[in-house]
């Protein structure tokens, strides 16, 4: 199995059934909530970053003779989605200062709102996914990523009377 396989299926994740995108997504919250515990937000940023880049490179390297392909056993995109979804909340709570690490609520609707938006595929996130290529495999979740940790912000506004 090459590096790029390994990576594409997030190191095994993307080999469970019977939902391997949510497997996905439950373990990068799970890995993302270490990274943000005992190295700090800032961190959780960088590993977004590096999972976006090593998914990117590896769909590439797996999907670019196949146009057309979304295997469900991928599920980087799904990682990188997912810890830019909770990097929100957690820079958030980070530079507030409000604890060390981001509380529970704040990482479960990180969670709810990331596989909402990556299911559900409104506006910008459904034309990426229309792609049917390498990029458009990273680019649906990506957005999902980012539109679900805007989401997670407004609602922790909202609930602690911040914008109403």
């Amino acid at each position: 199995m090459t590096l790029a396989r390994l990576v594409t299926i997030g190191f095994g994740a993307g080999l469970m059934r019977p939902a391997p995108g949510t497997w996905g997504s439950a373990a990068a919250i799970a890995v993302g909530l270490v990274i943000d515990r005992y190295l700090g937000a800032p961190m959780l940023v960088v590993a977004a970053l590096a999972a976006t880049a090593a998914g990117l490179w590896a769909c590439y390297v797996e999907l670019k003779d196949r146009p057309g392909l979304d295997p469900g056993e991928i599920v980087i995109d799904e990682i990188a989605g997912q810890w830019i979804a909770l990097a929100f909340p957690a820079l958030a709570f980070w530079w507030r200062g409000w604890d060390d690490w981001m509380p529970y609520p704040g990482w479960v609707a990180a969670f709810v709102f990331f596989r909402l938006f990556d299911i559900w595929k409104p506006w910008f996130i459904g034309r990426a996914d229309k792609r049917h290529d390498w990029l458009g495999v990273m680019l649906d979740d990506l957005f999902a990523g980012l539109c679900a940790g805007l989401a997670v912000i407004v609602a922790a506004g909202v609930a602690h009377g911040y914008l109403m």
